[in-house]
């Protein structure tokens, strides 16, 4: 049977309709966004426009990371090593593991007073912890308290998940490696309120600490089980402020961690006089094994933090790489114009 064919009946390149179909069509419909008619601005970037643009922005970047250099230069703080493994050092003594417990005292000077609110930290570099199996060695239900990760810790913590048949608590190679130097000097308040309160608990119920931990057993480099890390309930246990503080890893192998915070108490006088200072440590962490260092840092804060002269020299870094562009770029287009006596250049 014949059928008659008209060309205007063919859909796009597609098959003819049959005789009485709908036809069916590919072309989009009618509207401006599909038929790309939507209004449009495209700014021409003409000398005028661009070189005044480098130049504020250039300024701008200069006069921000000149404060914030000044800002972070005016932060007091001083780093005393107390790694032990120059011979004239008073704790050369305690790389020897013969010599249990062992006591240094380490004597330094502050030429200027410090004012305002203290931070203790104790820094160690060449140490790893943003390695990913020391990351994953841990249990996040053991520490937010749950009864059932006390008998059967997550197998990420091996080998430090049982000891002498008994489930660890806290298991991993993270709380096996926590810094306990004592260095002499005590205060609260220096873990986050969410990690205390809200990621990290100690086990439900009202029986001492010592009965909820009952059935497990300490790490192994540990002197101490857990719940007899402080003598105050409130800062004992999983919620023991130098314990949270540890097991929020580093990402860097030279890093510093929050130890003390020395509160100003009288605001005639600063909290850290100018003269010298006595610093005793009961040195328990070795490090020596593993070409490591480790550091006590005392420092202020600013409104930025602590003392980072990175984002200051950064912000001037960008300011001076703007500002010089914008004078390259007034250069050539002076010499343009002058060549080709146009008013203008567009870039």
């Amino acid at each position: 049977m014949a059928m008659n064919y008209n060309a205007k009946d063919e859909v796009d390149g597609g098959p003819p309709c049959p005789p009485g179909g709908t036809a069916k069509t590919r072309r989009p419909d009618n509207m401006a966004f599909k038929q790309q008619r939507l209004p449009a601005w495209q700014p021409i970037l003409t000398a005028g426009t661009v070189l005044p643009t480098f130049f504020i922005i250039g300024l701008i970047f200069i006069s921000i990371g000149i404060g914030i250099f000044v800002t972070s230069n005016n932060i007091r703080e001083i780093e005393i090593d107390y790694t032990g493994t120059d011979p004239s050092s008073p704790c050369y003594k305690c790389l020897s593991p013969n010599v249990t417990p062992c006591i240094c005292t380490i004597n330094f000077t502050l030429e200027q007073s410090f004012e305002g609110n203290v931070f203790m930290y104790y820094g160690l570099s060449n140490f790893y912890q943003n390695h990913r199996r020391y990351v994953k060695s841990r249990d996040d239900g053991q520490l937010n308290g749950d009864p059932s990760a006390f008998l059967n810790p997550n197998k990420e913590c091996e080998p430090y998940r049982r000891n002498e048949d008994k489930p660890i608590a806290p298991c991993g190679a993270i709380a096996n490696s926590m810094f306990n130097d004592t260095l002499e000097l005590f205060q609260k308040g220096i873990a986050w309120w969410t990690d205390k309160n809200v990621k990290i608990r100690n086990p439900p119920g009202t029986d001492p600490l010592a009965e909820r931990f009952k059935g497990t057993t300490k790490p192994v480099n540990w002197v101490k089980p857990v719940y007899m890390l402080d003598s105050d309930e409130e800062n004992n246990g999983f919620i023991n402020e130098d314990f949270i503080v540890w097991v929020c890893t580093a990402a860097l192998p030279t890093f510093r961690k929050l130890y003390r915070l020395i509160e100003r108490r009288n605001y005639l006088h600063p909290t850290l006089p100018a003269g010298r200072y006595y610093l005793n440590i009961t040195y328990n962490y070795l490090v020596h094994s593993f070409d490591g260092r480790k550091r006590m840092i005392l420092s202020t804060i600013s409104w930025m933090g602590g003392k980072n002269p990175f984002w200051g020299i950064a912000y001037i870094a960008i300011g001076s790489i703007s500002f010089l562009l914008g004078v390259v770029l007034l250069v050539i287009n002076h010499k343009y114009r002058n060549s080709s006596n146009t008013a203008d250049i567009t870039i």
